[in-house]
């Protein structure tokens, strides 16, 4: 029984998203939700309905495998420009200075009566600079309760929902007016030639002919190509980590402090941007799209692990205000500053969405924006992220214990 329910939930997870795929082409309204929020939803459906007990391991392995397959994929599909540097020092001197202000100002409103508020202001700051890897970490650093964390990480799941509504039903548009910037900007005739393909191939179904028997060697090729990268960017971690004398025991186990995946996400991107290079590479023109399936499939799995019956909405509406501020407060002033140091709308949006969810979710919010190049500036930017943010959090709760 226990293997036919592994069977059918995996089969669930991979065809849900062909279904809405299919759905959001058929229906123009639909297609202006956009697939992601529609699996974000029927992900909270799943959550909150009878389901085997096999679907808590799938949920722990699915984005453990789909992210690290899906980020070289879908850099192998891009474009890459190699003067960015002044950029990406101005998304993140403006992410750090927003969490820092959005942390300690949600504190004073809202956490200085919740038990461990201080605790949970570092593990904000940290989340909130590098996604959840970083909230685990911070919590096992800080030895925040395991229950604290399963609502914090619940509450996350749902709020961070209605972030990606806002940012995806209009907030990028409302971005892109604030900062008296259109859609189409001043390019290169080049530029401009190939953004029209990327947006043909946008409207066009990016995933047909992949059953035919070209498609089946494309998907061979990127699927294989991709292992490789995934094996050799382990070993490089690991290699990092023995330089610097890591426990290597604990070196993958997020929970026990382990910092594997920084550098490994690291190398992922460093490969991934450095064969994206390579002209037979640049062949593989299905990469990017069967890259952004595997997305879709952790949108669905992790929108399922969001158990509202277990919420205590009422006992813990101080938690829930000191993360909404947290995450929408360091937003708005993340625009601000990003204006201020004439950081562009997409490069603000899309390094938010990397501090603040990670960059597993950058790559969702540049096929929104239909803004290929962004990819780039926000990986890189939740790369930083994933370095800085572990320091970040437990700098922030030592700070809020002087308040």
């Amino acid at each position: 029984m226990a293997i036919f329910n592994y069977l059918w939930l995996t089969i669930m997870f991979c065809i849900v998203p062909a279904g809405v795929l299919w759905l959001c082409r058929k229906y123009s309204w639909l297609d202006k939700i956009g697939p992601v929020m529609i699996l974000y939803a029927i992900g909270l459906v799943i959550a909150n309905i009878p389901m085997p007990a096999e679907i808590a391991k799938l949920q722990g392995i699915i984005p453990t495998i789909m992210i690290p397959l899906a980020i070289p994929m879908m850099l192998f599909g891009c474009t890459f420009k190699t003067s960015e540097v002044s950029l990406q020092l101005r998304v993140v001197t403006s992410g750090v200075i927003s969490v820092c202000i959005a942390v300690v100002g949600g504190y004073l409103l809202f956490g200085q009566g919740i038990t461990q508020g201080e605790e949970i202001g570092g593990m904000l700051a940290g989340k909130c600079t590098g996604g959840t890897l970083n909230a685990a970490a911070i919590k096992e650093g800080l030895r925040i309760s395991d229950s604290t964390y399963i609502l914090l990480t619940t509450y996350d799941i749902i709020i961070c929902f209605f972030y990606f509504v806002f940012l995806l039903g209009g907030g990028i548009r409302l971005f892109r007016w604030l900062y008296g910037e259109k859609v189409k900007r001043t390019i290169s005739a080049e530029d401009a030639e190939a953004i029209k393909q990327e947006m043909a191939a946008v409207k066009a179904n990016p995933y047909k002919g992949l059953w035919s028997k070209a498609g089946f060697a494309q998907m061979g090729k990127v699927l294989g190509l991709t292992l490789v990268v995934v094996v050799v960017a382990v070993g490089m971690a690991y290699l990092i980590g023995w330089i610097f004398d890591a426990d290597l025991a604990n070196f993958m186990n997020e929970k026990k402090g382990g910092w594997f995946m920084a550098p490994f996400i690291l190398m992922l991107t460093t490969f991934g941007i450095a064969l994206s290079f390579w002209k037979p590479v640049k062949k593989l023109d299905k990469s990017y799209d069967l890259g952004m399936y595997l997305i879709y499939i952790f949108s669905l799995a992790i929108a399922s692990m969001a158990d509202l019956s277990n919420l205590k909405i009422m006992e813990n509406l101080s938690m829930i205000a000191f993360l909404t501020f947290a995450i929408f407060v360091s937003l708005f002033i993340h625009a601000i500053i990003c204006r201020l140091f004439r950081v562009d709308a997409d490069s603000m949006v899309i390094s938010s969405v990397a501090f603040i969810n990670s960059p597993p979710f950058v790559p969702m919010i540049a096929n929104a924006m239909r803004n290929r190049a962004a990819l780039v500036t926000g990986i890189s930017a939740g790369l930083i992220g994933y370095a800085v943010g572990n320091y970040l959090g437990i700098l922030m709760a030592q700070l809020l214990k002087l308040i």
